[in-house]
């Protein structure tokens, strides 16, 4: 199973995927952690540093590579599908569900965050509007399956996702049914 996790910031990609990731017994990684690991610094240092493009060059390289391993649950960083290499390499080598949520969900969840570069300064909940605007059109295209984040709890996300995943014959039944949280 190669399973991509794709949406907004704060959408709940690293928590669910690795929920999936235990419950498909298969690694489970998150390409901005493996980012700040080659770069030995935060994704916030970088961009302050290097500008969000020279970001998204290495974005780039992480996502390639990591799309190449034979079974994974990837999250990947809000904006990873803005290079059409990185909607690419998603599409063609993975099965991905976009995790979607309202900005207003969003800046619920994330007006204390202090380490989201893009999100600092300002008007949180509008730049996050913003984001959603350009973005979504780039997550929709991509997706196999899209989730709404809204109202469900962890668990049942990671059970739609997995249902709708074992449906398509995607992925065998995972052992244990379920899934702790």
């Amino acid at each position: 199973m190669k399973l991509a996790l794709v949406g907004m910031p704060g959408c709940g990609k690293s928590t669910i995927g690795r929920h999936l990731g235990r419950r498909f017994d298969v690694p489970f990684v998150d390409s901005d952690a493996e980012i700040e690991k080659r770069l030995d610094c935060s994704i916030g240092f970088y961009f302050q540093r290097h500008g969000e493009a020279a970001f998204r060059d290495v974005e780039v390289q992480v996502i390639d590579e990591l799309t190449r391993a034979s079974a994974f649950v990837l999250a990947t960083g809000g904006g990873a599908v803005l290079r059409e290499e990185n909607r690419r390499a998603l599409a063609d080598r993975c099965t991905v569900v976009y995790l979607k949520a309202s900005p207003e969900d969003l800046w619920r969840r994330l007006k204390h965050d202090t380490k989201r570069p893009l999100l600092q300064g300002g008007d949180g909940l509008g730049k996050l509007r913003d984001l959603h605007a350009e973005r979504d059109p780039y997550y929709t295209s991509i997706a196999d399956f899209c989730i709404e984040t809204g109202p469900p709890s962890q668990q049942t996300m990671v059970n739609m996702i997995a249902m709708q995943v074992e449906l398509a014959g995607l992925a065998s039944a995972p052992r244990t049914g379920k899934t702790t949280m």
